[in-house]
Order: structure tokens, then C-alpha cells, then sequence
């Protein structure tokens, strides 16, 4: 039965490489020498990867805040999960166990994040089993690590998050109606409808067919050239206020 899994899952994940950066999951054997965990990454230790991180996307951004920069390094490490976790629901109907522990991280990649999986372990694809593995696993750490160190609210991340996870499930639709995969395209509209209800999700913003209107903001206009974004609470970038609201 395991071995049986393992096939369905695709233990090189491969079959997840068509839809696009975001989706793919390098897999390793061993360790990964010098690349930290992800649970290395949401605890202050001496590596420190998540400050690493997000001071590379401020320079990058030239953001005049670090919270900017924290917002926009959170919002892309989102995609880069709920990418891999819904695209593997959708086609496989498993999704592979993304323990921190075992998932590594390389802070210095360029977009989207370098993720790398040092062994497949495939677990049913319920939305229970989805908001586990991403939305406990790792958002609620990451969230907890963003607020601590640059004082980013509470709302915006979540609101981040939805839109990240809204963001997924739209590309995957595009994906799996262009190549006649309409039951990949129904799973995917399911599972991001129940997980946008989940406590840590609920009330971030509104899901109309493929489309999502959040009602936070993720602070992107406010880097140099930067704009509302197409899920933005803003119709255009705010010019008086200062910040953006957060919840």
C-alpha cells in the first residue's frame, strides 16, 4: 500500500513541472549541507535564514520599510506551498508531507522560493490534511516570526495568505482547462473554497468563481514603482495614508 502511494504521488514530483515555477518541488535523498530547514527558518537561530530572506527582497525592492520586504518574502513562501500542496491534490489526490523538518530553503534563491523535499511522504489530499500541512506547519510559524521581528499586523499576513493560496488555484484552474483536466480544475476550486473558510483564513476577502478580492493590503505599492495588486482592497495605490490598512 505504501509503494502503491508513493507511485500515485509521483515520488520525483515531476508531474508538477508543466504548470510553473511555483509548483515545482525539488526532492533529495540526503541532507542538504549548508540550505537551512524550514523549521530552522521560523526559529531565531544563528543561521537565521528569514532575516537573510528578507533583507535580500529589500534590497531587491529597494523597499523604504522592512515590513514591506517581510510581507512580500511571506506572501512568495506561501505560494511557493499552497503551489505544491494543491497542484499535488488535484492531480495525484495526495499531497506530500511538507514537515519543516524535512523541507529546505535556500533565503539567497531568486523568485519563486528554492524549495527542496528530502523525502516523499504522501498523506491524503483533504482540505484537513491541506490546512495541516501549510496553514499550521508553516504559516502560523512564519506569521508568529514576521510579527515578532518587523511588526507586520496579524490581518495582512493571513489576508497573504489567502491571496497566495487564491493565486495557486487559479493558475492550476488555467492549467488543468487548457489540458482537458477539468477534474483537476473542480478539486482545485473545491479544496481553495473550504480551506478560504478555515479559522485562520475566514473573512481575508471574498472568492467568486476564480476570482479573489482580499480586504487587506500586502504593502506592495508602497515599493518604488510598485502597484495595487489585481486581488488588491485598493483600486489604485492610496497617496495620503501612510499605511495600508492590515486586517
Amino acid at each position: 500500500m505504501v509503494l502503491l502511494l508513493f507511485v500515485d504521488l509521483d515520488p520525483d514530483l515531476a508531474a508538477l513541472r508543466p504548470l510553473g515555477g511555483f509548483f515545482v518541488l525539488r526532492t533529495a535523498r540526503a541532507a542538504l549541507g549548508p540550505l537551512a530547514t524550514l523549521t530552522e527558518a521560523y526559529a531565531e537561530t544563528g543561521k537565521d535564514p528569514l532575516t537573510f530572506r528578507v533583507q535580500k527582497v529589500a534590497h531587491a525592492l529597494r523597499a523604504p520599510e522592512p515590513r514591506i520586504a517581510a510581507s512580500v518574502a511571506q506572501q512568495g513562501l506561501a505560494a511557493r506551498l499552497w503551489s505544491v500542496t494543491l497542484g499535488c491534490a488535484a492531480l495525484h489526490d495526495r499531497v506530500p508531507d511538507l514537515d519543516p523538518r524535512l523541507l529546505h530553503w535556500d533565503p539567497d534563491a531568486g523568485a519563486p522560493d528554492d524549495l527542496w523535499l528530502t523525502e516523499v511522504r504522501p498523506l491524503p489530499a483533504d482540505p484537513a490534511t491541506l490546512a495541516d500541512a501549510v496553514l499550521h506547519g508553516h504559516l502560523e510559524p512564519l506569521t508568529a516570526a514576521l510579527r515578532v521581528r518587523y511588526r507586520v499586523a496579524e490581518g495582512l499576513l493571513w489576508g497573504n495568505a489567502a491571496s497566495a493560496l487564491a493565486g495557486a488555484a487559479r493558475q492550476l484552474d488555467q492549467w488543468a482547462r487548457a489540458n482537458g483536466r477539468t477534474d483537476a480544475a473542480a478539486k482545485a476550486r473545491a479544496l481553495t473554497a473550504e480551506l478560504l473558510d478555515h479559522p485562520l483564513l475566514a473573512g481575508t476577502g471574498t472568492l467568486t468563481g476564480a476570482a479573489f478580492r482580499r480586504r487587506s493590503c500586502c504593502l506592495y505599492y508602497r515599493v518604488p514603482g510598485g502597484g495595487v495588486c489585481g486581488d488588491c482592497c485598493f483600486t489604485r495605490a492610496p497617496r495620503s495614508s501612510p499605511r495600508a490598512p492590515s486586517g
